[in-house]
Formats: C-alpha cells, structure tokens, sequence
C-alpha cells in the first residue's frame, strides 16, 4: 500500500528542490542574466521556499503545494542550459523524485487540457514553446485549439 503523503514532508521535500535551484542560479547562473535578474530569481525561489514552510493555513494543503510545486520548476521543466542541467543533477544526486518531464508533449499526446495548472501552463509557453523548439507550428495550432475547447468548457 502506498503511504500517504503529508503537506509537512512535501513542503520540506520541496524547500530541499528550492535550495538546489538557489544553488543553481548562483554557481550555473545563466548567461543571458544579469546580476539584477540573477538577484531577482535567488529572492523570488527564497520567498517560495518561506511561503511553503510557512504557509498561511488556509494554503496548507496538498492542492495549495502542487501550484507552488508548479511555480518552482517551471524554468527548470522548460529552460536549457547549464542551471537546468546542474539543477536536475542535483536533484539526482540528492535522491529527490521529481522527475523532468516534458509537459507540452504530454498534453498533445493527450490531445485535452486537464485543470487550471495546465491551462496556465500551456497559455503561459504557447509562444515560448515554439522560439524554442518544444513545439512545431503545427502543434501550436493544436495547443491553441486546446485552450479554446479548455475556455469553452468553463463558461
């Protein structure tokens, strides 16, 4: 049987990935960063890492943790680059199971939107995802149509 997780060992998981990604940006800073952005994601993850640990009660809850969760590894699920790649080494090395997963893909494979994380998701990289090469023009159209079926349902 599967044990059932707690919000006190997620978050404390999650405030350990917080640190390596702290870490990351401040021994494998990207390139294209400078001092004042390489300060402003340090603030933004140590503030992530307060708020999960610390958690105002009516955020203590696994929902609540998932969207943190969210918020902590999207550069790292999306980017490229030497952070990235020290990051998910050292959330290896540490015996952490996150996992990297390419979630644009998972998406059009399943050819819907599930949830209001993934449609901020795919709103947020739908333009990014082809600059970059995570999507073809072709799967951008899909992912559009996808977010249009997505609003449909919720009205």
């Amino acid at each position: 049987m599967k044990k059932r997780r707690t919000y006190q060992e997620e978050a404390t998981k999650l405030a350990a990935a917080i640190d390596i990604a702290i870490e990351a940006f401040k021994e494998e800073c990207p390139s294209n960063f400078n001092k004042s952005q390489q300060e402003h994601f340090i603030a933004t993850y140590t503030e992530w890492k307060e708020r999960c640990l610390n958690p105002d009660p009516q955020f203590k809850n696994l929902t609540s943790l998932n969207y943190s969760i969210n918020d902590v590894f999207t550069y790292f699920q999306e980017g490229t680059g030497n952070t990235v790649e020290y990051f998910w080494n050292k959330i290896q090395e540490e015996g952490l199971d996150y996992e990297r997963e390419n979630k644009l893909e998972k998406i059009l494979k399943r050819g819907k939107i599930k949830g209001r994380i993934e449609y901020d998701y795919v709103t947020d990289m739908i333009v990014v995802a082809e600059q970059v090469g995570l999507a073809t023009p072709e799967e951008s159209i899909k992912l559009g149509e996808m977010l249009g079926e997505y609003e449909a349902k919720r009205k």
